[in-house]
């Protein structure tokens, strides 16, 4: 089983995302997708600097994935995919559907989890346009991706997010912006105040979401780690980490140990609860409210 991790969702300066690469690049990850997906406003790196990060991950034996956006909204990000999918270096997660129509004919590509993908025919249609990997809808729990890997084609990998914060929307609305009394066009890009999302609470102080811009986070963070029986019994492939600015070293350290064998997946989901930004949940697996943590249950 690979391990991945996930393109970054926050707003981090240039400094902090090259040197958090400079440390994944000895991290022991398989493949690391790059590029900006939530906001194209956000543009701390150009295009030279993602690939020039991407080159050095090469080097030390990773797979590179260039990410698209999810939510397009002018004919300038239209030319910036374009130009991603255009890369004749590095294979291509399409995270909408106009990246997957410039995909299709080109090099073998990953479809995203903000793709909805909920039957075999679908699965079906994406391999035959392309597709070499998939990962399930986030709210997709075990029985439908069971299911649906009894269905999957031949040659077509599947990879579960299986660590971070769950993309759950995206709006042309910029809600960092309107929660500081400012307008989208004027946002003066202060989700780069919160570098792993604006937590929002329910007057019960419940932490119930988090805000990054215009995509809404679970104020969770997601741990599948406990489930890796059931996943290799499924058969998935990889297992999507997405980053955190801190401490992301030793998540990606913990289950690579777990799925290594080298320690159980109870001790692992344990210390893991300790090194993530907020409480874990992992309810969508397993069928129930998305923000629950369950720690008893079928195998």
């Amino acid at each position: 089983m690979k391990l991945s991790l996930g393109p970054i969702q926050y707003f981090w300066d240039r400094d902090t995302v090259m040197q958090f690469y400079a440390r994944i690049a000895v991290a022991p990850v398989d493949i690391v997708y790059l590029g900006e997906v939530v906001c194209a406003k956000r543009r701390a790196l150009n295009a030279t600097d993602w690939l020039d990060i991407a080159g050095r991950l090469a080097a030390c034996g990773k797979e590179v994935v260039l990410s698209t956006l999810v939510l397009v909204e002018a004919a300038s990000e239209l030319s910036r995919m374009r130009h991603i999918v255009e890369n004749g270096r590095y294979r291509v997660e399409a995270n909408d559907m106009a990246a997957v129509n410039m995909l299709c004919g080109r090099e073998r590509f990953v479809v995203g989890p903000h793709i909805n993908i909920y039957n075999g025919e679908t699965l079906r249609l994406f391999s035959d346009l392309g597709a070499c990997r998939w990962v399930p809808p986030l709210e997709l729990g075990r029985e439908a991706v069971t299911e649906l890997q009894a269905m999957r084609p031949k040659g077509m990998e599947t990879e579960v997010f299986a660590f971070g914060r769950l993309p759950l929307a995206f709006s042309a609305r910029c809600f960092t912006a309107r929660a500081h009394g400012l307008p989208k066009d004027d946002c003066q890009f202060r989700c780069a105040d919160y570098p792993d999302g604006m937590e929002l609470e329910t007057r019960d102080g419940l932490q119930f979401l988090a805000l990054n811009g215009i995509q809404v986070q679970s104020g969770s963070t997601a741990n599948l780690v406990r489930e890796l029986p059931t996943l290799r019994a499924i058969e998935v492939d990889v297992l999507r980490l997405s980053p955190q600015s801190r401490g992301m070293e030793t998540v990606i350290d913990w289950f690579r140990r777990a799925i290594d064998g080298r320690v159980d997946p109870d001790e692992a989901a344990r210390a893991l609860e300790a090194s993530a930004s907020t409480g874990p949940c992992n309810g969508y697996w397993h069928g129930v409210a998305g923000m629950d943590w369950l720690t008893e249950f079928d195998p």
